[in-house]
């Protein structure tokens, strides 16, 4: 296994030690599992590219796929490169192709005749290639060309079924990662206001996950948060060069997202970056429909963690805890909002975490007994919603509705059905099932 230090900056530090396994998980003493082999952040790795490369073993026919944009910023440079050591099929696709099952079957038939995959880019074609080499049993590895997401790492793909429905599926992780800050911090800057975006999450998803580890007795790992503890506060700090391609700060940020990912090897779920505010996000991507602005994932990400921040600083500011009612799940509507193939499968997901009359008394019991302790011990984890609006504006990134380019009543409808989609318990859902929700939502003005 191989991770290798910058001769300035060492962005690998820590990196290192979790794939070598000299890193080991506090509270179980146990090594991280590593799915994959390498994992490289460097200032410039132009001229090592296929020495890079033939450490994993891909194979000796080997098809570099890119899009029309990344083909420029790396993917030309990666398939001349990797002539050196084997026959090379170059695939550019589309710019603006979507992961999803047609997608990801013409990425099958394309690269059919090569041994191993090279992706060139960074969340949908990384996920497209992902989850393609996942279907067949072929190797792949990824030159991520922008820190707009925090999916390079993961063995999961965010894909987009047929029918409409995103999921995140079960994948392989890449035997490398190969991540080049100067071609990171080239990139268009809303992708790296996107990855800034993605990564304000981390508050709101703590928060969410504690609270529910507390009430229900989930599963939580503290372990995820500490990876990636000393690095958010310089991610914040050098959040302003972002828009002017600063590398240190793409280095801070692809380190913060790296981080992120490696989450998954040591707790085996991604509730750790993904709750409310990610559910927010599918739910424009799904529902949206003309009225999607094309923004990205983590945009959208990055400014439904504002709002839930919000309404989490809200809801914690009570010195008495909300009380909720049974969950109010109305299958006649959902049908209408989500239609044949789709409302069943969100009607499905509400149900999983609904509580009946019997079960919302034994919640607010619950909540009245902790209340005082639990606002103690989430206040360590929230971040002012002020330092995270700060930094969203000076990389040039959406803070609202209105700079994210999306409809109002449509922004509304996402964060109030937001909690429909996903089996996963969030302030969404108190706030919902407390009569919280709409008063908030007023109060934003949507």
């Amino acid at each position: 296994m191989t991770v290798s230090a910058s001769h300035k900056t060492n962005w690998n530090a820590l990196l290192e030690d979790i794939i070598s396994g000299v890193w080991k998980d506090p509270a179980t003493g146990k090594s991280a599992i590593i799915p994959f082999e390498t994992i490289l952040i460097e200032d410039s790795l132009d001229g090592r590219e296929a020495d890079l490369v033939a450490h994993l073993r891909l194979g000796t026919r080997l098809a570099v796929v890119s899009d029309t944009n990344t083909f420029e910023a790396m993917g030309r440079r990666i398939g001349q490169a990797l002539k050196k050591i084997a026959t090379i099929d170059e695939i550019v696709l589309p710019s603006d192709i979507s992961c999803d099952e047609p997608t990801i079957a013409n990425i099958q038939d394309l690269t059919r005749h090569a041994d191993g995959v090279v992706a060139v880019g960074s969340g949908v074609l990384s996920d497209s290639c992902k989850y393609a080499t996942f279907k067949d049993g072929r190797p792949f590895a990824v030159f991520g060309t922008a820190a707009s997401m925090n999916g390079y790492a993961a063995s999961t793909a965010s894909v987009t079924l047929s029918n409409g429905f995103k999921v995140s599926l079960p994948a392989h992780a890449p035997r490398g990662i190969f991540l080049d800050l100067a071609v990171t911090a080239a990139s268009p800057t809303y992708l790296g206001a996107s990855g800034l975006g993605d990564s304000l999450c981390r508050p709101t998803a703590q928060v969410d996950w504690w609270t529910s580890h507390r009430l229900f007795g989930t599963l939580y790992s503290d372990t995820p948060y500490l990876l990636q503890r000393a690095d958010e506060a310089a991610m914040l700090a050098t959040a302003k060069g972002l828009a002017s391609g600063d590398r240190n700060a793409a280095g801070h940020l692809q380190r913060v997202l790296t981080l992120c990912g490696l989450g998954v090897c040591f707790t085996g779920v991604s509730n750790h970056g993904s709750m409310g505010e990610h559910q927010v996000s599918h739910w424009v991507d799904m529902f949206a429909g003309a009225a999607h602005p094309g923004s990205t994932h983590g945009q959208q990400v990055g400014v439904a963690s504002l709002a839930i921040a919000r309404l989490q600083h809200r809801i914690l500011s009570m010195e008495t805890p909300p009380e909720i009612g049974p969950t109010r799940i109305d299958e006649l509507r959902m049908m209408r909002r989500y239609g044949s193939e789709i409302g069943p499968m969100c009607i499905a997901e509400a149900s999983k975490k609904a509580m009946n009359a019997v079960q919302a008394r034994a919640f607010n019991r619950r909540l009245a007994s902790i209340w005082p302790t639990l606002r103690s011990e989430l206040a360590p984890m929230l971040l002012p919603v002020e330092t995270m609006t700060s930094a969203l504006m000076v990389a040039k990134g959406p803070i609202d509705a209105d700079t994210l380019g999306l409809p109002r009543p449509v922004w509304r409808d996402a964060l109030k059905y937001a909690r429909e989609i996903r089996n996963r318990w969030s302030f969404l859902d108190l706030a919902d099932d407390a009569g919280l929700l709409d008063d908030f939502l007023d109060e934003e003005r949507l």
